[in-house]
């Protein structure tokens, strides 16, 4: 460990610290990523894995002040996550997919959750606390990985379409699993002798009218927006997804459901994306400072010590069969859903091999869960879920792409990509090099026109400067 360095920065003035200390995580988690995109790995693992390295266990290069004090990063980083999941609930989108991509995520999802519970309270004999939430955490996946290696691909058809759409409602499942397995789990440390109904029922009504008044406020959010500039959009949004966060806090409830309710409600009213784009393009940062705070906050004594965990048998135990059971829970699930709503075998027998990453969700969730039980079991809980997503993000991108290869989405033959007529006009068999020739002049007529070279959210961000840079020519000309 760097003792002499972390005795140097604990030597300094508080706020030297934490500005040190913010500008390490910022720019080593930026250069970590470097490395993990040579391996073609997501830049969540790079991330955690750069918490990891310049935590206690390694170099030892950030005070435990500092990352004491940053306990609200995973309120305010779920709160962006959980608004931005609201977008994919337009009701239109709804209406016209049907209840058969909404049965197919409910069972992939609950079925992973409850093989999870029925392993650690049954068969380990774990406490109801910890098993529930622990299997809560199972129904999360992490559709960054498998949108990222959708369109390295450009995988198309019928299994693509399915797959989007259950990896963008798989998450707000989640979400409310693990709202009522948390309101479960406190109900039942709370008793003691076991878990009586108003207990339980109490803290889900709590997450109703929490959810009631994120709807509320997407409505508000919506009025606020009417008449604003792009810039200051941009600064009434957060700073309501601040307050909201802030009045959750206060109540001692999670702010997700009622910020996923915020931006559903706000996307429904408005049918305004680049609000999101513009969040997404500035919530980055954020995400990279809790990321690695949830890397610097992973014991990696306690994997293996069983005198600092509080389940009686070693954590590595634990993840182990989380990590292998929920892989069996998700493609059971998949399969069983797509053979009810009677999809292509191609769909049903490879679409569980795609939900198999997990990451922001889940470690945000996890965070809130260690905070929530608190101790030692909140810390074990927590130290599953970081070592499983780092598994998890090292397999899943590997597994999407081969669920995606085997359902026939996408192919590496350069034949498979566009058809050409193989004879001439006179009926002469043509050459392999103009059939060649042939197929890439068809592909680039195929390709779109890209004369932009930002992104959708730069471009978001670009508009917003552009407005407010026409706003204060307007005023300096009318002096």
């Amino acid at each position: 460990m760097n003792t002499k360095f972390y005795e140097l920065m604990q030597g300094t003035s508080p706020v030297a610290n934490v500005i040190i200390s913010i500008a390490f995580m910022l720019f080593l988690g930026f250069a970590m990523t470097r490395i993990t995109k040579k391996l073609r790995l997501p830049n969540v693992t790079a991330y955690i894995l750069t918490g990891i390295l310049i935590g206690p266990y390694c170099l030892n290069l950030i005070s435990a002040n500092v990352v004491n004090g940053m306990e609200f990063l995973p309120d305010i980083a779920l709160a962006f996550i959980a608004f931005s999941t609201g977008e994919f609930f337009k009701f239109s989108v709804l209406k016209k997919n049907g209840l058969k991509v909404i049965l197919i995520t409910v069972l992939e999802a609950c079925l992973a959750s409850i093989l999870i519970f029925i392993v650690m309270y049954f068969m380990l004999h774990l406490t109801l606390a910890f098993s529930i939430v622990l299997a809560a955490l199972a129904a999360a996946t992490a559709p960054a990985s498998t949108m990222m290696t959708i369109r390295q691909t450009n995988a198309k058809g019928d299994f693509v379409d399915t797959l989007l759409q259950v990896v963008a409602l798989d998450d707000v499942v989640g979400l409310v699993a693990y709202s009522i397995a948390i309101s479960v789990a406190m109900a039942s440390m709370g008793t003691g002798n076991g878990v009586g109904i108003m207990s339980v029922i109490t803290p889900i009504f709590i997450n109703i009218i929490v959810l009631i008044l994120g709807g509320f406020l997407g409505f508000c959010l919506k009025l606020l927006m009417a008449s604003r500039s792009n810039d200051n959009r941009l600064i009434v949004s957060i700073a309501m997804l601040f307050a909201f966060c802030g009045i959750c806090a206060i109540l001692d409830v999670s702010p997700l459901l009622g910020c996923m309710s915020m931006g559903m409600i706000y996307i429904n009213l408005t049918d305004d994306d680049k609000l999101f784009k513009q969040l997404n393009y500035f919530s980055p940062p954020i995400l990279l400072l809790f990321f690695v705070r949830s890397g610097l906050s992973f014991e990696l004594d306690a994997l293996v010590d069983t005198s600092k965990s509080a389940l009686a048998i070693p954590l590595i135990v634990v993840g182990i069969l989380y990590f292998l059971v929920r892989i069996i829970g998700k493609y059971l699930g998949a399969f069983i859903g797509c053979l009810m709503v009677k999809k292509a075998p191609k769909v049903r027998n490879f679409l569980g091999l795609a939900l198999i990453p997990q990451a922001g969700v889940a470690i945000g969730l996890a965070a809130l869960g260690a905070r929530t039980l608190g101790g030692e079991l909140g810390q074990a809980l927590q130290t599953i879920i970081l070592a499983s997503s780092v598994l998890y993000e090292l397999v899943g991108p590997a597994c999407a792409k081969l669920s995606l290869y085997l359902s026939g989405s996408y192919s590496n033959k350069i034949e498979d990509l566009v058809t050409v007529e193989e004879v001439d006009d006179k009926g002469e068999q043509k050459s392999s090099l103009e059939l060649l020739i042939e197929r890439i002049n068809k592909i680039q007529e195929e390709l779109p026109e890209h004369t932009n070279p930002y992104s959708e959210e730069e471009n978001a961000f670009l508009e917003a400067a552009e407005q407010y840079a026409a706003i204060g020519a307007r005023r300096h000309n009318g002096r």
